[in-house]
């Protein structure tokens, strides 16, 4: 009990002090992630309002596939991510094996379909409310996207949150594709998983207080949104 007493203050005491460890996992495990839900924001906003909007055939089967793909298997996507970035994968010459580059990737390819999905639905919602307005002002259904997201901005923005999350919590993909390698591709949640079986339970303990922090905060945003949001509707 003392032990793990001892953990938690030194812990504290590395987090107060900004550790610079600390602060490296911390601020390379925040640029892979906003990154990818930058680029899975590019992706995913335009494909799932595009998905709610066409009609066409098949159209059931790719929405059913998006929606399987929210709940993909992480080690899947990064062994996937491996062959592709490997040497002798097909984006091999591009070397990013290892690198956060390939962690970027792997986590956009987990959070995009998120993204997509979410998008589809509310997108979708809006349509069936809108569409006849937007149609007696002369707008086609492409030109109706950017009208429809921006009115949708706040439910969106919980999407992307979500996908926020799922990314920083992430341990097999980035694993398997940036290696866990020190001040390179270490994350918090790989750095955690190592530091727990080195034994180094203070910096494990000062990652996890991070990341558990992190997470309170993006649902109390995700909240805020939402309340802001329906203030403006009504």
């Amino acid at each position: 009990m003392d032990e793990n007493a001892n953990a938690f203050t030194a812990a504290i005491s590395l987090i107060m002090g900004a550790d610079p460890t600390l602060g490296g996992i911390v601020l390379l495990s925040l640029r892979v992630t906003l990154t990818a839900v930058a680029i899975s924001a590019v992706i995913g906003l335009p494909l799932g309002a595009a998905l709610a909007l066409a009609r066409f055939p098949g159209r059931g089967v790719i929405i059913v596939l998006f929606n399987a793909m929210m709940g993909l298997p992480p080690v899947v996507v990064g062994l996937v991510v491996y062959l592709t970035l490997s040497r002798s994968g097909p984006l091999g010459p591009l070397g990013l094996l290892f690198t956060p580059g390939a962690m970027i990737v792997a986590q956009t390819v987990l959070v995009t379909p998120i993204v997509a999905a979410l998008t589809r639905q509310v997108v979708e919602d809006l349509w069936r409310e809108y569409e006849e307005q937007l149609r007696s002002l002369g707008s086609s259904t492409a030109r109706a996207i950017p009208t429809l997201l921006w009115d949708a901005r706040f439910s969106l923005i919980t999407a992307l949150l979500a996908g926020f999350g799922r990314a920083s919590a992430e341990v097999g993909a980035v694993l398997i594709v940036g290696g866990n390698i020190a001040g390179v591709t270490r994350t918090m949640t790989t750095a955690i998983a190592l530091e727990t079986s080195k034994g180094d339970l203070a910096l494990a303990l000062g990652l996890g207080i991070v990341l558990l922090s992190l997470t309170f905060l993006l649902n109390g945003s995700a909240h805020l949104v939402g309340v802001i949001g329906r203030r403006r509707a009504g």
